[in-house]
């Protein structure tokens, strides 16, 4: 009887660890996320208007940010006292949590492969309701910028998609510099150029558009990035392959820590 105690508790010190180990990592990159998340708020002066933020169509990329970090330094933190402190509850719920994600990832993966078409019309309108927002957050903007520059587009289904920006708005009242213009980042690059013009898209969308395509993209990003997948479908594939292998190994950790926490509380009842 004391011989099976013994081996019980040595299986659950090296889980133990071995779990801590994992939940240090998941904790430390959770404090990573807020610290960023928190830093970026605070410079942009949102905290002083959270009725901008809950009110913005499009997403703001801080307030993911701190979401990500929120849950990661949660669930960092129940798993790395759980273990330490052999605390069932607390790995119940880290493993829990972690199935409930793994299983949420699952399911939005085979829903987006079988409806695609209403993921293809999410996926515009949210891009439309973030255009809206363009001005009205830099990290917003900075990621849009970014993504139209990366990928060689200009809005999400073309550069007309600029009329949802007030600013760029052809029919507004508004006398806006950049009114029937494109942002700079719709711009064909000028390899003789070393400093980026800013003002290369004013007035654009008043020409013909027989001239656009010598002097922005034509191509919505929407079509840029269903173009984009099919090139690095493997890599993306090993990306999720990773992240689900990863939540794998933590549940097996979580449950079989549990599973000898509770082997080693009743041997010692007898």
């Amino acid at each position: 009887m004391h011989y099976y105690r013994y081996s019980n508790a040595e299986v659950s010190c090296w889980y133990k660890y071995l779990l801590f180990s994992y939940n240090i990592v998941f904790w430390l990159a959770g404090v990573a996320f807020l610290a960023a998340g928190l830093w970026a708020w605070s410079e942009k002066g949102v905290l002083s208007d959270l009725t901008k933020v809950t009110g913005l169509h499009g997403l703001d990329p801080v307030v993911l940010v701190l979401v990500v970090g929120i849950v990661m330094f949660t669930l960092g933190f129940a798993g790395c006292v759980g273990a330490l402190r052999e605390n069932i509850c607390l790995l119940k719920f880290f493993c829990g949590t972690i199935v409930f994600i793994f299983l949420l990832e699952l399911a939005v993966a085979v829903m987006a492969f079988l409806f695609q078409d209403w993921v293809r019309d999410r996926v515009k309108e949210f891009f439309e309701n973030n255009i809206k927002s363009y001005r009205d957050d830099i990290d917003l903007q900075n990621i849009i910028d970014s993504l139209q520059r990366i990928n060689h587009c200009c809005g999400a289904q073309g550069p007309e998609d600029w009329d949802f920006n007030i600013y760029f708005d052809c029919k507004s009242e508004s006398k806006s510099r950049e009114k029937c213009g494109v942002p700079f980042s719709c711009c064909i690059p000028d390899p003789a150029q070393k400093v980026v013009n800013t003002q290369c898209g004013y007035d654009i969308r008043k020409k013909s558009k027989s001239q656009w395509d010598d002097q922005i993209f034509v191509k919505g990003c929407i079509h840029a990035l269903e173009a984009w997948l099919p090139r690095n479908i493997y890599i993306v594939a090993g990306v999720f392959i990773a992240i689900s292998l990863l939540q794998i190994f933590g549940i097996f950790l979580a449950r079989t820590l549990i599973s000898d926490i509770e082997a080693v509380k009743a041997s010692n009842a007898f």
